[in-house]
């Protein structure tokens, strides 16, 4: 009874233990077996151009902001536009009562007319104090030569009295004669010396009245300007925000609270920051030409935006360690927004010819970074690797892999070297495994 007791028991455990043999998986007891394969996925090493690239967050800012004041004082009359309206540059947003402003012009319009005018009386006085001064000459000459006859007439008696030939009652005649002509040329001499100070005088009037005339210009240039201040346009295209003042109310000149504030998002901003260590490539790449820059918005499954690199900072953030940067995009369907966070590539330059294979097929151990290398034998190798960056899942191998070569991506964790594998497909791609029917 004892002994068939001990086979019985003996038995089950040899059946336990084969049980056990076929359920262990890949890796355990039965781990690398020949006769049991190992089902992975296998990707080839290819070779191409890979960007070299930082990657980080930023923010977006708007290409302008203008906050719009009224410059001058009275009653909002008008709203023209919507809040969160795109307006374009010149585009009418306000209109201020414009009344006292129109009045003011009409006023300095007709200071104007009255300067104008007076520049006119003042060159015709002008115009006459000169025709004095030549009417003046005109009878100095013709007194200076009736003088100058006097003289000789009163010479020539003077001799004839010497002769007896007249009486002395006629030569003081003509004596006194040609002094009253030299007496009266002198008064003409001082007639023309008059007429030319009311010339110069003159003179000065109409260049006082021109000088009006400028200053009623200048004026009605400035009540002009005032009165175009009555009309608020938009200094920028670009989107309004909230509007501050509503129609009706009275408005300030230049108060601190502006009417509406503008940002201009077309073209646009991305600022971001990148470490230090970078600022060095940074200046390389950059004086070899424009860099791009590609943004996308968190959670926006589209296209990236590209864009170029327009600003970098002169200085480093000493609490951060970082430069700031900042890329213009066109952004003309406006998908970005001012104060939105993005993830941004900075594309530096491109390595031509590198070696990439998929993110997944690197594996860390004691050893470093290393891949399991598939043979055309189905077998296995563990192959150490240097990598280099990464470009979206790919990651650049710079030693220790060739072109063409097959990486294991998916289930090196049942594996061991020298394992035989079976290829299966990558979850997701809708191919069967080999040996099993397609679903209908």
């Amino acid at each position: 009874m004892d002994s068939s007791r001990r086979w019985l028991l003996l038995l089950g455990l040899i059946c336990l233990s084969a049980c056990a043999a076929l359920d262990s998986p890949p890796g355990k007891a039965g781990k690398g077996s020949p006769n049991r394969p190992v089902p992975v996925v296998v990707a080839t090493v290819v070779q191409r151009t890979v960007p070299i690239s930082f990657q980080t967050t930023g923010t977006v800012q708007a290409y302008a902001t203008v906050s719009v004041k009224s410059q001058v004082a009275g009653h909002l009359t008008a709203v023209y536009f919507q809040e969160g309206q795109e307006v374009q540059k010149g585009e009418l947003l306000f209109t201020i009562d414009p009344r006292s402003l129109q009045a003011a012009l009409d006023q300095a319009l007709a200071n104007r007319a009255r300067a104008i005018a007076q520049v006119g009386q003042a060159q015709a006085e002008l115009a006459q104090a000169e025709a004095q001064v030549n009417q003046a000459r005109a009878t100095v000459t013709k007194d200076l030569a009736q003088a100058r006859n006097a003289e000789v007439q009163a010479q020539r008696y003077t001799s004839l009295l010497n002769q007896g030939a007249v009486s002395r009652e006629q030569v003081d005649q003509f004596r006194t004669s040609s002094e009253t002509q030299n007496a009266i040329v002198i008064a003409d001499q001082s007639s023309v010396r008059n007429a030319i100070a009311a010339v110069a005088s003159a003179k000065a009037n109409v260049q006082s009245a021109e000088a009006e005339v400028k200053a009623a210009t200048a004026a009605v240039d400035s009540a002009k300007v005032q009165l175009s201040y009555s009309a608020i346009r938009s200094p920028i295209e670009g989107q309004t925000g909230n509007l501050k003042v509503n129609q009706g109310n009275l408005v300030k000149d230049n108060d601190s609270e502006p009417l509406v504030v503008i940002s201009q998002v077309r073209p646009i901003y991305v600022a971001f920051p990148i470490p230090q260590r970078l600022l060095p490539d940074l200046k390389t790449y950059q004086s070899q030409g424009k860099l791009a820059v590609e943004v996308l918005p968190v959670n926006d499954p589209g296209q990236p935006m590209r864009g170029q690199l327009v600003f970098v900072d002169s200085g480093v953030d000493p609490t951060t360690g970082t430069l700031q940067l900042k890329a213009s995009f066109p952004n003309l369907t406006g998908r970005l927004t001012p104060g939105q966070f993005v993830n941004v590539v900075l594309r530096l330059t491109e390595e031509p010819n590198a070696l990439v294979v998929p993110s997944q097929a690197i594996q860390t151990g004691q050893q470093g970074t290393f891949v399991y290398i598939v043979n055309p034998d189905k077998t296995v190798d563990l192959r150490s690797v240097t990598t280099g960056g990464t470009v979206k899942n790919q990651i650049v191998i710079k030693q220790g892999l060739q072109a063409g070569e097959r990486v294991v991506i998916d289930g090196q964790f049942n594996l061991v070297p020298g394992a035989t594998v079976r290829e299966k497909p990558a979850p997701g791609s809708g191919k069967p495994e080999p040996g099993k029917p397609r679903d209908l």
